[in-house]
């Protein structure tokens, strides 16, 4: 059983911080620096995933890119993403649980998953598309991630098993990142090791996994794959960062239908009748819940797919739908000479509460992804746009690695110049 963290200086439970700590110079390696004699492939520091994590400002962006990950998986039959909280039975500790139906990956896909810098998801259907998404997400939200993943290929199912941890990078010292992985070949109701390189480099990665995993045993970490069903995957994410007053930065315990972001919720500067008008609209409380933001995620409905949150599904709220006087307006944003025209419908209408309560802005989606919600085209004082809110599919421009924003091109340039008058 891996030290407690307070035992260990470099195991700060705070995202912010945790990536201030030094290596043994016998281990100090320069990121990306070439191992000698190996020219396949490129060294890369631990410490690369802690700074690679930051491009998440905000915790909720980055359990997104999770449930971004089960949303294209609907093309291989997900019907469902569940996000609940389990316990952790080493130290009891909260675990962060994402569990999908979809059509799981095979031992070649976990290895492209969870290496540096590969993405296959090319399609313009697809949401994801940077290949960086699940160690940026996983890592910003804890130091740790498992997955559990079964695939069936034909007449091949297969189970595997690997292991994200920052934890055991940096108490092991470790100048490079190291992914241990174990796979199984199921036989019936028997899964059977599969090797790739000898027998002791399995059990190698089997013993590494159970020493910083959760489960400590092999029929531990195989009883994880009894509620994923004939094909899925599940990911346990682990060691969950905390704020600076040693708390968790997700609450679990305010709402046991919901995962709230602590310490972001402020309806300050409101009387007492705003503030309760302010505290359930969405505007505001997708800043804090998660299922407030989520319910606003993605553009259109699904058919046969749901959010599961905390047990209970996730009821997609679309804006355009909650504004009154609405009006459909055709958008031509001025883009830089030499690119192709564009044109966007945009809905457009007053809030239903309004004058009440002022809110305005543009909810921004790409790709039916909600990057940008209630962006303020107009100053915040100005009384031009009071109230009215819009709602627009911007395909044409490249979203920033967080979703939260969009890439700075000549194209938003633009686009942004438009906006504004």
């Amino acid at each position: 059983m891996p030290s407690p963290p307070e035992a260990d200086a470099s195991s700060c439970r705070s995202f912010w911080r945790a990536g201030s700590y030094e290596v043994s110079a016998a281990s100090r390696s320069l990121q990306g620096e070439l191992e000698s004699g190996d020219f396949d492939r490129a060294r890369v520091h631990p410490k690369f995933l802690h700074s690679n994590a930051t491009s998440h400002k905000w915790a909720f962006g980055a359990i997104a890119e999770l449930l971004d990950n089960a949303v294209d998986e609907i093309c291989n039959g997900a019907t469902f993403v569940m996000v609940d909280k389990i316990i952790n039975p080493r130290d009891n500790g909260a675990i962060l649980l994402f569990r999908d139906d979809g059509g799981g990956m095979d031992p070649e896909g976990i290895r492209r998953c969870m290496s540096l810098g590969f993405s296959t998801k090319k399609s313009k259907k697809t949401i994801g598309q940077y290949g960086n998404g699940f160690k940026t997400s996983t890592m910003r939200l804890g130091a740790d991630a498992i997955v559990f993943t079964r695939a069936n290929r034909g007449s091949s199912v297969t189970q595997s098993i690997g292991l994200l941890s920052y934890t055991f990078l940096r108490r092991t010292m470790k100048d490079d990142i190291i992914v241990p992985m174990v796979d199984f070949q199921n036989h019936g109701a028997s899964a059977v090791p599969l090797t790739y390189s000898s027998q002791d480099d399995w059990d190698d990665s089997l013993k590494t996994i159970l020493e910083w995993s959760p489960f400590s045993s092999k029929e531990d970490i195989l009883h994880q794959f009894e509620d994923i069903g004939p094909h899925g995957t599940k990911v346990l994410i682990y060691n969950l960062w905390m704020n600076d007053d040693g708390l968790l930065e997700l609450d679990f315990d305010d709402n046991d239908e919901d995962i709230l972001l602590r310490d972001q919720e402020n309806t300050g500067g409101f009387s007492r009748f705003h503030k309760e008008i302010v505290q359930t609209h969405i505007s505001y409380t997708l800043r804090y819940s998660l299922r407030a933001y989520a319910s606003i995620l993605y553009l259109r409905k699904f058919s046969n797919f749901q959010i599961i949150l905390r047990g209970k599904p996730v009821e997609q709220i679309k804006i355009a739908e909650e504004l009154k006087f609405i009006k459909v307006v055709t958008y031509k944003p001025q883009l830089a000479m030499g690119t192709e025209d564009v044109s966007v419908r945009t809905t457009i209408g007053f809030a239903k509460e309004a004058p009440v309560l002022g809110i305005f802005g543009i909810n921004v989606y790409h790709k039916n992804r909600l990057i940008m919600p209630f962006w303020k085209v107009l100053q915040e004082g100005s009384s031009r746009g009071r109230c009215v809110v819009g709602v627009l599919e911007a395909n044409f421009i490249e979203p920033a690695h967080d979703k939260q924003d969009f890439e700075r091109t000549p194209c938003l340039f633009g686009w942004k110049q438009s906006s504004d008058r």
